[in-house]
């Protein structure tokens, strides 16, 4: 199957269709009558499509077992069309649309075994996905794309040349991937003047987005937060715990870091960890969905 471990949950919905065509009135007449032989069509069929929804990922080798938390079935008669409508809902980290379609399927086919006996000219139309909603796509921002940024790597041993640079480089993959443009890249020991001195210059070089990487640990020369702390107009603690969270789910040792955001005038600063996983686990949690805020900047209204 395929990895996930790097999403996050989200509320997923999908509504999927199949159309059941019976070839006689009768046919739709003995099913509002409840008078099929096999019984009642929309009831056993419904709790069918209630069963195969479960058991999709045991069905389909590539999708991942899921907690499905709600399971619409609806039916609408047209003529001799039966349309069957089935959503699905959970937060989750991957999505539903499978999971709706075989539900759908399931339906119909069991639509066509009850009625059999007394239409042969039953026919199956038309399994497709109507719509879905939730996950990546759904919170990518499509609004801005001139959005600039700047990665300050914050590391004595790494300034020093001592060590190679692989976080600040996986922000800039992840920036690069969200449609963010990369400004500046730079290396610098992890000193209280030089990083403020960096917010400032990138604020006067109108850059939208500085995130620092390297020095929000516990250690003595961890000193990244105690320098951006008194520069920032307002912090922003929801994706401070967005990121703590993320990361706590994956090591025990990520409630140790003291990862930063906030605005300083019209500039986003952040403050990430300095190890490669660390940096990437945090972008994780918080890219695409944190370039909505460019927007509420600019006077947009949440949506």
């Amino acid at each position: 199957m395929v990895d996930i471990t790097h999403k996050i949950n989200t509320l997923r919905i999908a509504t999927a269709q199949a159309i059941v065509k019976v070839s006689t009135l009768d046919t739709i007449k003995a099913i509002e009558n409840k008078t099929v032989p096999k019984g009642d069509v929309f009831a056993m069929s419904k709790a069918a499509g209630l069963l195969g929804v479960k058991k999709t990922p045991d069905l389909l080798p590539d999708c991942h077992p899921l907690p499905i938390e709600f399971t619409g079935i609806d039916y609408d008669i047209n003529g001799l069309e039966i349309t069957i409508l089935c959503t699905i809902k959970t937060i989750y980290k991957t999505g539903v649309e499978v999971e709706a379609m075989h539900g759908a399927s399931i339906v119909a086919l069991n639509m066509y075994d009850m009625l059999k006996p007394i239409d042969k000219g039953v026919e199956i139309h038309h399994i497709k996905l109507l719509n879905k909603k939730g996950g990546k796509s759904d919170f990518k921002d499509r609004f801005r794309k001139d959005i600039t940024a700047a990665v300050v790597v914050c590391s004595d041993t790494i300034s020093a040349g001592q060590k190679e640079d692989k976080a600040g480089k996986t922000i800039i993959q992840k920036l690069e991937g969200c449609d963010v443009a990369i400004s500046d890249y730079s290396i610098i020991p992890d000193e209280i003047d030089r990083i403020q001195q960096k917010v400032k210059h990138y604020q006067e070089q109108h850059i939208d987005l500085v995130i620092f990487t390297g020095g929000t640990g516990l250690s003595k020369r961890d000193v990244t937060p105690e320098a951006l702390e008194p520069l920032l107009d307002r912090t922003i603690p929801g994706i401070e715990e967005a990121i703590r969270s993320y990361g706590q789910e994956r090591t025990p040792y990520a409630m140790l870091s003291r990862s930063v955001a906030g605005t300083y005038k019209n500039c986003l600063v952040l403050a990430l960890p300095g190890s490669t996983n660390g940096a990437k686990e945090s972008m994780d949690a918080i890219f695409p969905s944190l370039l909505h805020i460019f927007r509420i900047f600019k006077g947009a209204r949440h949506d």
